[in-house]
């Protein structure tokens, strides 16, 4: 029997490695991707997510040409309109603000690497949002909990008491959806 090729996380994100151990899969080495995340003129936030994944998968997967390399990346819209990850406390309130009592969607897209070919998926999640005050906005700002979080805000965290309702998947929306995870691993051939 073969032994399993050795799995690379391409995400340094605390996230993605706190939901990986839940289904109970822990990577052999962590290797964050550093790649230019402009969306291209007229890509659609599920395509940007997508091609943010395969390129992260990419770039590790040639430093790890024998491993199964897995990266994802998640797109918040609302609309057509993007929503990355604040540059300060003031964009942050604005994403707040633009998500307040409003639907909105979590594109998470997931890539996983082996030899030569990249399998992926997109999964779309709709969250929408309570009106959410002045005060509770500067209170989550204040927080700092934004940081490094698509949308302005992490779903894991205080930002939980806005959420009034998702159609699609929790784990998604934090940054890895779980079961199309597993599928894309077992795809490549990499098995718990």
């Amino acid at each position: 029997m073969r032994a399993r090729p050795e799995l690379v996380l391409a995400s340094a994100s605390p996230r993605r490695i706190e939901l990986l151990a839940l289904i109970g899969i822990t990577p052999d080495r962590i290797d964050p991707a550093d790649i230019d995340e402009t969306p291209l003129k007229d890509e659609t936030p599920a395509r940007l997510a997508v091609r943010l994944a395969r390129s992260k998968a990419e770039v590790v997967a040639t430093r790890a040409p024998d491993a199964v390399v897995l990266a994802a990346d998640t797109v918040v819209a609302v609309g057509r309109r993007l929503l990355g990850k604040p540059e300060g406390p003031d964009e942050a309130g604005r994403f707040l603000q633009r998500l307040s009592g409003r639907n909105h969607r979590v594109f998470t897209g997931v890539a996983v690497a082996a030899g030569d070919r990249i399998l992926h998926r997109c999964v779309d999640t709709r969250v929408a949002f309570k009106r959410l005050s002045q005060a509770e906005i500067d209170a989550y700002v204040d927080a700092g909990d934004w940081r490094g979080k698509a949308g302005g805000y992490g779903i894991q965290g205080p930002a939980a008491a806005f959420v009034l309702k998702i159609i699609g998947s929790h784990p998604a929306v934090m940054g890895l959806p779980l079961p199309e995870t597993v599928n894309l691993l077992a795809g490549a051939g990499w098995r718990r």
